[in-house]
């Protein structure tokens, strides 16, 4: 608009040389000024589909199985007469009981951040032979020097719940083979077959917490 004024300005001025001038320069104007209007719109309509059809980058889905992984660097740890041990593990091995996975770093942070969930796994004594829960520790993602001592953590937490199942993943294989996220912690619900059933990668509210906890005494009736 302000340039049309300027234009016309110009042209009462310095006659109709520039009257002529003006008018392509006009049209010229409006072409320049409705690309600038498409491109903003597209712009915004972009980043509104984006709002809208977030992009789900997680392999994990419900009603499916997790994608298939093995950690080979280190493994399941094995406690048998009070000697500890590693053996590979492979997702295949997910299959057979009700089972809660608890992925997370190796950091306090991680441990931390769906603590409440544990503890309401232990408090409601899930039958031991249809349930089991797996923690699998990213162990890539400790803190530079710490390592070992997370190792003594986990063969500590082993020793006092044997039944428990404990998969130290040195490489970080199972992050990337579920596309989880850095530095966190995930929550997936398995059923006997190994089927999602409930999946969350970062820290469960206490509804989807209560939630949880329903779908695994239904699940192991």
């Amino acid at each position: 608009m302000h340039n049309r004024l300027f234009i016309k300005l110009l042209a009462k001025l310095y006659g109709e040389r520039v009257g002529a001038l003006s008018k392509v320069l006009e049209s010229s104007c409006d072409f320049v000024y409705t690309r600038l209007l498409c491109s903003t719109f597209c712009r915004r309509s972009i980043l509104s589909l984006f709002f809208i059809f977030p992009c789900f980058s997680h392999s994990i889905q419900i009603n499916q199985s997790v994608s298939p992984v093995i950690v080979s660097d280190k493994g399941e740890l094995i406690y048998n007469d009070n000697v500890f041990s590693y053996e590979p593990w492979h997702s295949a091995q997910l299959i057979g009981k009700v089972r809660v996975i608890q992925h997370i770093a190796a950091r306090t942070d991680g441990r931390k951040m769906n603590a409440p969930l544990i503890e309401a796994i232990k408090n409601a004594r899930l039958p031991r032979e249809h349930y089991q829960t797996t923690t699998i520790i990213n162990l890539d993602e400790a803190i530079w020097g710490t390592a070992v001592f997370v190792r003594n953590s986990i063969e500590d937490s082993k020793r006092e719940f044997p039944w428990s199942q404990f998969i130290v993943d040195d490489k970080g294989k199972v992050r990337q083979a579920w596309d989880l996220s850095h530095q966190g912690s995930a929550i997936v619900l398995l059923d006997k077959q190994g089927i999602v059933q409930f999946f969350k990668d970062g820290a469960l509210t206490s509804q989807e917490v209560q939630q949880v906890i329903r779908m695994l005494h239904q699940l192991t009736e």
